[in-house]
């Protein structure tokens, strides 16, 4: 029986001819990974804290890692490593420990910024996430479980990843990896082949192998100088929660767009400003003025008290569109013939002309 093919041999040369031998890759993969630890790791911290939680008001403890961004002693980690800690203790690589303060926390993208008093540390390099590429080889550095300075390597498995946060806020840019992360790596480095930091890692999800995600370093570095300068990040909202999504390349060359990517619209919150259920800057409950307004007083003084009650109007909420401007016609006309002021009773009251709006109505 003959195969069609090549031989073991005739294989075995092809392969030495055309590629370089497997040892060879193994040496070059190891000496990238070990290049970026031996630039990384001395960067990278243990961080332990203490929380009081409970009617008792228990001590808990937890912990974390991070990583030194400026020699002054500015540590980036995980907001939900810090938030609500009594207490941060800081461990770094050569086993000398520091209390840490918090300058400032983002639950929204899940960062945060600590402190320690020291000086001339060795800070790492802040890369550029927006030169990944999937494929990309990735080094994760970390403390999982309190085993200092643990390796682990992988690729970048997906890039621009909407990932929500634990305050209930979607991170966008997020980068998807499959380098092994553990309960433990959250706040530490994920740097590239160039031993730059790219990400900080933040989740994985434990049913399955090999989804792992880190907050791209962009939008850490953005983060961070807020925090460094104002304690907390400000932004506006409008109640829409969106995504990242990529557009057909023949609508973004009809419309003549500079970018192939826009926001998805995956729905809006209840009570937001994009909701439109009151007119009220998105407050929680009804206003007071929305119970007590002046026409429905003036309607309730004429003589034909309680008719918007007849029909059904209900004073729990407004009233919107053209049946609100008819009663408020009717309320005026009561009020004009109550006070004497109309002598042709047969009159009719002029409706007010609506513009072309569309109406309202509760979400």
């Amino acid at each position: 029986m003959e195969y069609l093919g090549l031989s073991g041999a005739q294989e075995n040369s092809a392969a030495v001819a055309g590629a370089p031998p497997d040892g060879e890759l193994f040496d070059a993969y190891s000496r990238a990974v070990t290049a970026v630890v031996d630039r990384v790791a001395p960067s990278v911290v243990k961080i332990e804290v203490a929380q009081r939680r409970g009617r008792n008001r228990r001590e808990a403890r937890g912990g974390g890692s991070g990583f030194v961004f400026t020699p002054d002693g500015f540590l980036i980690t995980n907001s939900h490593v810090v938030h609500e800690a009594a207490s941060i203790g800081v461990t770094l690589a050569d086993g000398s420990r520091y209390p840490a303060v918090l300058i400032g926390e983002d639950p929204d993208t899940d960062i945060a910024v600590i402190r320690i008093d020291a000086s001339d540390l060795r800070a790492v390099t802040l890369g550029d996430s927006r030169r990944l590429r999937p494929g990309q080889l990735v080094v994760a550095i970390g403390n999982p479980y309190g085993f200092h300075a643990t390796v682990t390597a992988g690729v970048v498995s997906a890039t621009s990843r909407t990932l929500r946060s634990y305050a209930g806020r979607l991170i966008d840019d997020v980068i998807q990896t499959d380098a092994a992360l553990n309960p433990g790596n959250s706040g530490g480095p994920l740097a590239d082949s160039r031993g730059e930091v790219i990400g900080v890692n933040t989740a994985t999800i434990l049913q399955a192998q090999g989804l792992c995600f880190a907050i791209a370093i962009n939008t850490a570095k953005y983060i961070a100088g807020r925090l460094m300068r104002d304690g907390f990040v400000r932004r506006s909202y409008i109640g829409v929660q969106a995504q990242i999504a990529s557009l057909r390349r023949v609508i973004a060359r009809f419309h003549d767009l500079p970018a192939e990517t826009g926001a998805l619209v995956v729905g809006n919150r209840a009570w937001q400003p994009s909701a439109a259920r009151w007119p009220a800057r998105g407050r929680r409950h009804r206003p007071r003025r929305w119970r007590a307004c002046g026409w429905h007083r003036r309607a309730s003084q004429g003589s034909d008290r309680g008719a918007h009650r007849g029909k059904g109007h209900s004073r729990d909420r407004p009233r919107h569109g053209e049946d609100h401007l008819e009663d408020r016609a009717r309320a005026a006309a009561s009020a004009v013939a109550a006070q004497g002021h109309s002598d042709d009773r047969n009159a009719s009251v002029e409706k007010p002309k609506l513009a072309s709006q569309p109406e309202i109505r509760p979400q």
